[in-house]
């Protein structure tokens, strides 16, 4: 069975990379960033990485600063902010004897004449991109308060010809590595909490059973094998369960089960059908699609059971609920007169907005800073990826040249 199987440590992948396009802009920020002094020594230019990051984000402007600058350099805070530089990015790159390379940057606030941030980074050539993604983090995090996401991964699910693949890249979609690939259908891949596993489910013995496969080793473990369907896996905040959805007993309901399989627990008994459960942030609750009401709704249940409650009334068709990070926000897909939208509700009063305007939305994913929400959708008939802020003002399309790309899942903040 395994032998049409390859999943081995991450594999760099052949394929085409992602192409990014943004639409729209919210409140922009700004920024000029200095080229590094010798950075082409690297093999990835850092200065153009951390450019394309900001200018992604949808947050920042970025100035074209015209100029190479190193940390060290004395700053005339008066032509920059001239130039309309709220902000100014410096730094270089040294190569060391051991083949590493020395990233240094520094952050400075123009408007107040003040140093806001820097570091310096020891890197081998295969991680600059990390590091240049790290210091778009931490530009970020200083100039809007919240933390960025420029360093997470991303995976999804392609299919091309008569072959699927288990795919792992960069939240801009580059650097892509293929974590498993076989001919039968790989579905609801979802992340570990610590960002080394991601479980899923594969149809490789031609019914769908749950996999959890560890990305650094490769190793892969059953979790759900049961009689029936095995599907829809969610971990819990704290990595120790998972919720899944089974078929064993007849009707698909909701269990939870140990992340090493073990544990197995019933937690909800309905007529209809229960699926796609998600840990709420707190882990006290389970979201879950349900149809006990006559059309698929979105309910709620505690994890030590009891009577679900109702969350989404608006509209006949909402499927697919997935937790912002804080647990304020519930983003799922809403079918309304025929258009198929990723639609997000603020807990607290019950408000909904609809976010996407593509009309075959599905699978919708939290950055890990709560700010975006990837999602799949198509594009001239093909599966795409696309992001969305959760204010609805930044848009973003990905897309692939080669093969349908499906299922997103958005990674964890790395240790």
């Amino acid at each position: 069975m395994l032998a049409a199987i390859g999943s081995m440590t991450l594999q760099a992948s052949a394929q085409s990379q992602i192409r990014v396009e943004v639409a729209g802009v919210a409140t922009q920020i700004p920024i000029a960033v200095a080229g590094f002094t010798d950075e082409a020594l690297t093999p990835q230019q850092v200065t153009s990485i951390i450019k394309d990051d900001l200018a992604r984000s949808g947050y920042f402007k970025i100035i074209d600063a015209g100029v190479v600058l190193n940390e060290t350099a004395a700053v005339n805070f008066g032509d920059w902010k001239s130039k309309g530089a709220d902000a100014l990015v410096v730094g270089s790159v040294q190569s060391l004897s051991d083949g590493r390379f020395d990233v240094r940057y520094k952050l400075f606030d123009t408007v107040k004449s003040a140093t806001l941030s820097g570091f310096s980074v020891s890197a081998p050539p295969a991680n600059i991109r990390l590091t240049a993604h790290r210091i778009a983090d931490d530009i970020y995090e200083k100039l809007t308060g919240v933390r960025g996401v420029f360093s997470t991964r991303i995976a999804y699910v392609t299919k091309s010809g008569s072959e699927y693949r288990l795919e792992v890249a960069d939240a801009d979609g580059e650097g892509i590595k293929v974590a498993l690939r076989s001919p039968e259908p790989i579905i609801s891949p979802a992340w570990s909490p610590d960002g080394t596993k991601v479980a899923y489910v594969s149809f490789e013995s031609r019914k769908p059973v749950i996999w959890v496969q560890n990305l650094i080793t490769g190793e892969r473990t059953i979790i759900a094998n049961f009689k029936g369907s095995n599907s829809a896996p969610s971990w819990s905040s704290d990595g120790s369960k998972l919720a899944v959805a089974l078929s064993r007993d007849g009707q698909t309901q909701i269990f939870t089960v140990n992340a090493n399989g073990s544990g197995l627990q019933k937690l909800t008994s309905s007529a209809g059908i229960d699926t796609e459960p998600q840990f709420s942030a707190d882990g006290q609750s389970i979201y879950f699609l349900s149809d006990r009401s006559g059309g698929p709704q979105i309910y709620k249940i505690s994890t030590a059971g009891g009577e679900p409650k109702r969350v989404t009334f608006s509209g006949t068709y909402n499927i697919t609920p997935r937790i912002s990070p804080d647990g304020k926000t519930l983003a799922y897909i809403s079918r309304r007169d025929g258009k198929f939208q990723l639609y997000a509700m603020d807990l607290a009063n019950g408000q909904e907005q609809r976010l996407s305007d593509t009309t075959k939305d599905e699978s919708p994913s939290f950055s890990p800073n709560g700010r975006y929400i990837m999602y799949a959708t198509e594009s001239g008939r093909r599966g795409s990826l696309a992001v969305v802020s959760v204010d609805g003002k930044v848009k973003q399309k990905l897309t692939v040249q080669a093969g349908d790309i499906r299922e997103p899942t958005w990674g964890p903040f790395m240790k």
